[in-house]
């Protein structure tokens, strides 16, 4: 079982997006799954009036995806973590494709991320998997491309683009 603290230390997200409680089960180079147990004291829903129909209480689906993608970023952080985006390497989101959305998740579900490592190509993972409540699925994704690159180009790359010099 891997708890939030080491999960801090593979990953840079922070409150309020850090988005996974636990990791249950961890295969290197293999799989992983994770929980996030969804409250209403979350705070995409701070606005949402007391005489709100259940709806408004559904789980926004990019939150949800993004708490599926913090359990493959332990995956492929694992062996070589770095929560310091300034230094080593970042890792970046490359692509996402083959989503696919099944019901919404509501506060008191507790959504279990599995993630399966497919294909590794020197610093690119793809990886796939499903979350799933209870044993129902909410969330497919065919598809997740990872890749790490040295942190200190990002910097530069931006400064370029805004057309800036970095020393």
């Amino acid at each position: 079982m891997i708890t939030i603290r080491e999960i801090k230390r593979l990953l840079p997200h922070r409150y309020p997006m850090l988005l996974v409680d636990r990791v249950t089960e961890l295969v290197p180079g293999e799989r992983a799954r994770g929980l996030k147990a969804i409250t209403c004291n979350e705070p995409w829903y701070q606005g949402v009036p007391d005489e709100a129909a259940d709806e408004a209480y559904h789980y926004p689906w990019t939150v949800l995806v993004e708490s599926w993608c913090h359990v493959a970023g332990v995956l492929v952080a694992w062996e070589d973590p770095n929560p310091d985006v300034l230094s080593g390497h970042a890792m970046l989101l490359g692509g996402l494709s083959d989503v696919r959305f099944h019901r919404p998740v509501i506060p008191g579900d507790v959504v279990e991320h599995r993630v399966e490592l497919a294909r590794v190509i020197g610093e690119t993972f793809v990886v796939q998997g499903e979350s799933v409540v209870g044993d129902e699925t909410v969330l497919e994704v065919g598809r997740l491309v990872v890749t790490m690159r040295p942190a200190e180009q990002l910097p530069r790359t931006a400064a370029r683009r805004a057309g800036t010099t970095v020393t």
